[in-house]
């Protein structure tokens, strides 16, 4: 008979060679502070006119404009003549060299318009589909225009630049015969002035460091703590009705928890993830269309002479498909234990179609709604009014949506800025179209006119007030990056941020660094 102190002693029972305890391994963190610079009022009242968004947007943009022009062009002599400001366009006459500040207007024939929509009876329920506005073949004009009237812009120097309805610029020239204004040289504001780093949040450095130096002791490199990453995606698209990529889902949500590779990988890349922003188009509605395109069949002689009926109260599934939002919520409840979740709604999430898109209602995360920071009220007089409140694990943001992330100001939107904008210009070059955004200091500059938004009487939010450090556009067809530079000594990272869906690739950028690298994620 063996006794347990003779087990013990012989070794049966000691654990085998190279079969150590895995190390526990501890996401990093990063300071975060989101803006509420695009959060609307719950009263949202819509009597008021869309004019007033382009007045603000002047008289905040065109001090700088003006400024620049000035340094650019006082003391500007042309042909023995002295070139002078006017303050008007009205104020422009022919023959004489000046130069003058105003709104850019795109007087395009594809363009869409609501007066000539109301005018023939017809109306749209959403914003059009139409690939481009120019239309190539001249029809096309560019006007400056501010409170006192309107001028056509002519010249070599219009066609060398990016130019958008709303975007504020000053123009050199003089007006010719026909009563239009001769270009020669155009200015726009350049980039606003960059705050430096840890600027909003010095109080969190410290806490951060601390953290930081505490991780690097116990992972034992203590003399250099290791980088930090935020991953950035956009178009997920979830839907019952499209499974052609549900494997890359599986396999992107193993990668973001450090499921998917190796021990030394995870502790090394994955590890260093301290947060995902989700840059819009999260729900696909394609089984919604699909479900319209069936109800709407004209195939049958039934469907065809009789209206498709819709229950009147209670639940009507051929209006609303719950499994997309479903499968949304199950992917972040599975995420959210281990990383922070920055959500961005875009075109085709539940949200309000307009700009500034707010918040996608808590409701649609029955799982992951409890990460969210709770709304918190005042107390006795005030206890109605929502008071400043800490970001939630998972925070539900707008957009466009502004905030810091480890001292570096960020500014995102989820797309529709981008392809509105894209619409008017006959270039592929999107970069450069973010690049006119920034130079322009308007995220938005189309809004209201072909891109639906709330008409501001007071503020225009859509006003760049502040260069933001890294710039980033979500839903698009490509991944791209740059970086810009302002005279100033301004430096801005542009990152295009590809559709998951098509190209099944996320971005990563350090954040000590600002550099870029993209990771995509392939079933074989």
């Amino acid at each position: 008979m063996v006794t347990l102190d003779e087990v013990l002693g012989s070794g049966l029972l000691q654990k085998p060679s190279g079969h150590d305890a895995p190390e526990a391994l501890q996401r990093q963190i990063t300071a975060y502070k989101p803006l509420q610079t695009f959060k609307l009022e719950k009263t949202r009242p819509y009597q008021q006119q869309y004019a007033d968004i382009y007045f603000l947007r002047l008289t905040k943009i065109r001090p700088a404009v003006e400024a620049a022009a000035s340094a650019a062009w006082e003391g500007t002599v042309l042909g023995g003549e002295k070139v002078k400001r006017v303050e008007r366009v009205l104020d422009v006459r022919q023959g004489e060299l000046c130069w003058v500040a105003g709104t850019v207007y795109m007087d395009m024939p594809l363009k869409p318009s609501i007066l000539e929509d109301v005018s023939k009876d017809r109306w749209i329920s959403a914003p059009t589909s139409v690939g481009h506005y120019y239309s190539g073949n001249g029809d096309d004009s560019i006007m400056l225009e501010d409170d006192s009237g309107r001028i056509r812009l002519v010249g070599n120097a219009v066609q060398n630049h990016f130019m958008v309805t709303g975007c504020i610029v000053a123009v050199m020239g003089t007006e010719n015969a026909n009563g239009e204004f001769e270009v020669i040289d155009l200015l726009f504001a350049e980039l606003p002035p960059q705050p430096e780093r840890w600027s909003l949040s010095k109080g969190k450095k410290e806490e951060t460091e601390d953290i930081e130096m505490m991780d690097a002791s116990f992972s034992g490199h203590p003399s250099k703590p290791p980088s930090k990453k935020i991953a950035i995606v956009s178009g997920l698209e979830f839907s019952n009705a499209d499974t052609s990529y549900a494997m890359e889902l599986n396999l992107l949500l193993e990668y973001l928890l450090g499921e998917a590779l190796d021990r030394s990988i995870q502790r090394d890349e994955l590890s260093h993830i301290t947060r995902l922003i989700i840059a819009g188009n999260s729900i696909s509605t394609t089984a919604n269309e699909t479900t319209k395109a069936a109800a709407f069949d004209t195939t049958t002689v039934t469907n065809k002479f009789q209206p498709q009926q819709h229950k009147k109260y209670g639940y009507d599934s051929s209006c609303y498909n719950p499994i997309p939002s479903q499968l949304f919520d199950n992917f972040l409840s599975e995420l959210l234990p281990t990383m922070p979740v920055t959500l961005l709604p875009g075109a085709l999430d539940p949200a309000n179609a307009s700009y500034p898109q707010q918040p996608i209602h808590p409701a649609m995360f029955p799982q992951s709604r409890t990460y969210m920071s709770p709304p918190k009220v005042g107390v006795g007089k005030d206890r109605d009014v929502p008071v400043e409140e800490e970001p939630g694990w998972f925070d539900n943001v707008t957009n466009p949506w502004e905030g810091e992330i480890d001292g570096w100001r960020v500014l995102g939107t989820g797309g529709q800025n981008l392809d509105d904008v894209f619409k008017y210009v006959e270039s592929e070059d999107r970069l450069g179209m973010m690049e006119a955004m920034c130079r322009w200091r308007c995220v938005a500059p189309t809004a209201p006119d072909t891109l639906w938004a709330y008409p501001f009487q007071e503020d225009e939010p859509f006003v760049i007030k502040d260069c933001p450090h890294l710039f980033f556009v979500g839903c698009q067809s490509e991944f791209g990056t740059k970086v810009i530079h302002g005279p100033d000594g301004q430096t801005v990272r542009l990152i295009a941020v590809p559709s998951f869906s098509e190209t099944r690739e996320i971005v990563l950028v350090d954040t000590e660094t600002l550099d870029v690298e993209r990771v995509r994620i392939v079933a074989e």
